[in-house]
């Protein structure tokens, strides 16, 4: 039996080709390059910001990444995607960034025994009392409260006692008049109820992690732009027909 051929549509005018695109931005077109940029923004934007972990910081990294591209936009060859093109680039970009900052870091030995007051105050303030991580603990703390909430009765008593107020399976055996290995049996389900629960949380933020919204977006873009124009990247061309 034949094999049933694939038909190959070719884009329709309001979707330019990723190479047509390609070649207008390299020469000159800011147009061209918006519309590539916003096509990969989201993509450049999570891989640099899971290299330097800061927003702020992996924007600048995308924006450079993107000034770097539209400059050598004359090289790239189709070979490969633009997207795989435009990614490496993004991340050596950010792991330049993470090199540059460890050559500044100071040996830990050395800043122990500096006496510089300001050096000396990063070990005496614990890490952990920030005002930052004290608003990610009260926002972690709302979400297991709330899913504690949400586990059956005859297992959220147990794992109240158990778990938040550390009581012993004896101790909570006998506050709920209940044999120990019911205790037991109840505490390992309530656990497995939470897990089940906080994973369907981390499986829905996960989706949203790293989060870039138009707002993000089109600053990167407008600042992309405004840098190409500086450095005669841009030429006037006729604008795009709209996506």
């Amino acid at each position: 039996m034949s094999a049933t051929p694939v038909t190959l549509h070719p884009p329709s005018p309001a979707e330019p080709a990723e190479t047509a695109l390609v070649a207008r931005a390299a020469a000159g077109d800011g147009h061209a390059f918006e519309t590539l940029m916003r096509r990969h923004n989201r993509l450049l934007f999570r891989a640099a910001r899971g290299i330097v972990r800061d927003d702020a910081e992996a924007e600048d990294v995308v924006q450079d990444a993107y000034l770097h591209a539209w400059r050598a936009l004359g090289s790239y060859r189709t070979e490969s995607r633009l997207s795989t093109w435009l990614v490496r680039i993004a991340i050596n970009e950010a792991l330049g960034r993470l090199r540059q900052k460890s050559a500044q870091v100071i040996p830990l030995e050395a800043a122990m025994r500096n006496h510089d007051p300001e050096i000396q105050s990063l070990f005496a303030d614990e890490a952990d009392r920030g005002p930052e991580q004290a608003a990610m603990r009260g926002q972690m703390r709302r979400v297991m409260e709330a899913r504690i909430d949400q586990l059956p009765e005859i297992f959220r008593l147990v794992f109240v006692l158990r778990a938040v107020e550390e009581m012993s399976v004896e101790e909570t055996a006998q506050a709920l008049d209940i044999p120990e290995a019911t205790v037991r049996t109840r505490f390992f389900r309530a656990r497995s109820l939470l897990r089940e629960s906080l994973a369907q949380d981390v499986d829905a933020a996960l989706a949203d992690a790293f989060s870039f919204d138009g707002a993000r977006c089109d600053r990167i873009v407008a600042q992309v732009l405004a840098r190409g124009a500086e450095e005669g990247l841009v030429h006037a061309c006729p604008p795009l027909a709209p996506e």
